[in-house]
């Protein structure tokens, strides 16, 4: 995980007892070479209680650094392509968040000037650990540091009704809450048996599993990979389940001062509260 003020974050792990330990003694930061496989397996064998206690981390922030690339599918539950609508697509569906919308798991959601239709998905995120270019699907775990919660925020108005591509609906500032923890991949056995849950105001709209995903985390590196070569800290978002609010009757959007509080099964819980950009 990474803890601090916005652009000063510093590196550190949750242990056992579920107290953080500071490692920028060990790693800069949580990008780069640190994820890769065996910068990871270093960490793993830290003798944790000798690193130093972080009694009140304060923020937290996003849960990787360095990305370089913020890849995101859509439509990869068959129930909401469902909910949509739309048909199961015959290959993922691939478009590009800005990496400028990253930001930490509990910080405001800006709600951006002229939005009418501000919308939540809550989603399972892949952090790449070491470079793929054309890797088999067989292949492809060996690629992945590990897992966390993403949150897909998108202005559906922006998204459909502005022209041109979904980016321009998904890459607003604030619309990429990333964390709180980066999990590696022993510690989530089962990436495809994961329930993904988000309520807003304490009412729960998503209830879903990736058990319900067209294409598991394994598939969606080796496809990407033919297509661009995936870096260390590139994320992909792999989609997410139905409960979405333009999918409500009728279609419920956010306002400031909602809040919305999301988790996936093992990789922890964000919180944010939407504000007026």
């Amino acid at each position: 995980m990474r803890f601090g003020a916005p652009g000063n974050e510093r590196p550190g792990l949750i242990d056992s007892t579920g107290q953080v330990r500071d490692l920028s003694g060990i790693i800069d930061d949580l990008a780069g070479e640190a994820l890769s496989p065996e910068s990871l397996k270093k960490l793993a064998k830290l003798d944790t209680e000798a690193l130093p206690v972080v009694a009140d981390p304060g923020r937290i922030g996003p849960c990787v650094s360095g990305t370089g690339k913020f890849i995101c599918i859509g439509l990869n539950y068959a129930d909401h392509a469902a909910e949509t609508g739309a048909r199961i697509p015959a290959e993922p569906v691939m478009f590009m968040k800005a990496t400028s919308a990253i930001c930490g798991p509990n910080d405001d959601l800006l709600r951006p000037r002229g939005s009418e239709k501000l919308d939540w998905e809550v989603e399972l995120g892949i952090v790449i650990g070491k470079p793929a270019s054309y890797v088999s699907e067989a292949e492809a775990t060996d690629h992945i540091a590990g897992y966390c919660v993403v949150h897909d925020v998108s202005e559906r108005g922006f998204q459909l009704e502005r022209c041109g591509q979904w980016s321009k609906g998904k890459g607003c500032d604030t619309f990429g809450p990333v964390g709180p923890w980066l999990v590696t991949p022993d510690e989530v056995p089962e990436p495809r048996n994961l329930n993904l849950r988000l309520s807003v105001n304490g009412r729960e709209y998503q209830n879903g599993s990736t058990q319900k995903m067209v294409y598991g985390p394994a598939f969606l590196v080796h496809y990407l990979s033919q297509f661009m070569t995936l870096h260390p800290g590139d994320i992909i978002s792999t989609g997410t389940p139905p409960g979405v609010g333009m999918g409500q009757k009728p279609p419920v959007y956010l306002q400031p001062g909602d809040t919305v509080t999301l988790s996936v099964e093992g990789l922890g819980e964000q919180r944010q509260t939407v504000v007026q950009a």
